[in-house]
């Protein structure tokens, strides 16, 4: 199966996958299910693959694709009518598919108790740190959600300077525990257990999700980390009927 269903107790009628390498038409580093249009890749294969994903899925629409600037606007997918500069959609409609595109960052699909407000967020450090989470959980107005944290860069990989730390600790001690000193200044980050305690603090209770490694498990995953700038995008998304 080229996507993952995420381990996660959805309403019946809320739908939800990340997809994974295999299965499209893109070739070298690119190959070969990239649905982004916005890393070299060839734009026909682009499109080509966004279609296969869009059987595959059976998805009711094409997918709200953003264009993520590692910020923490927040849009309502229903309303976009052109590629929006955000990294985060939700909405409350029927048929219409919240999409983000990651390649270590972190995916975020969030289903409001009900299941009636869905949204997807990318995650970078940067986006984290600086609030979409809590705009995403902001924008939905849901008093319960729960959450499902897609594929990432593990935390035996992700390497990071003092100033990353540094903006996370900050004002949050606890943070800390997210993070293992390397000596020299530099640290591995568990972008995991930063977004765990971020959703903590923010109420959130059911979360799931976060055992997977972008970096070590190059058969199925796209990694920037790993390959550099010609690499192509795995596509979390989510969705209500």
């Amino acid at each position: 199966m080229n996507w993952i269903k995420p381990d996660w107790p959805l309403p019946a009628h809320v739908h939800a996958a990340t997809t994974l390498r295999g299965g499209g038409v893109s070739s070298g580093g690119y190959a070969s299910l990239n649905p982004a249009g916005h890393v070299g890749d060839d734009p026909q294969h682009v499109q080509s693959n966004r279609r296969i994903i869009k059987q595959m899925l059976k998805l009711p629409a094409e997918p709200v694709w953003l264009q993520q600037v590692h910020g923490i606007e927040v849009v309502k997918a229903d309303r976009v009518r052109a590629v929006a500069e955000a990294d985060a959609s939700f909405t409350d409609q029927a048929g219409t598919v919240c999409a983000v595109l990651s390649a270590d960052c972190l995916p975020v699909l969030f289903c409001g108790d009900d299941g009636a407000v869905v949204a997807a967020a990318h995650a970078g450090w940067r986006g984290l740190r600086a609030g979409i989470i809590e705009q995403t959980l902001s924008a939905m107005h849901c008093r319960e959600v729960s959450v499902w944290l897609g594929p990432a860069i593990g935390p035996q990989h992700f390497e990071v300077g003092d100033e990353v730390r540094t903006a996370f600790v900050g004002d949050k001690p606890k943070a800390a525990q997210a993070f293992k000193d390397r000596g020299s200044g530099k640290w591995l980050a568990d972008i995991y257990q930063l977004a765990r305690l971020q959703l903590a603090e923010l109420g959130v209770e059911r979360i799931y999700g976060g055992e997977y490694c972008t970096v070590t498990d190059a058969p199925r995953f796209y990694s920037y980390r790993r390959d550099g700038a010609a690499t192509g995008r795995m596509a979390s998304l989510i969705w209500r009927d």
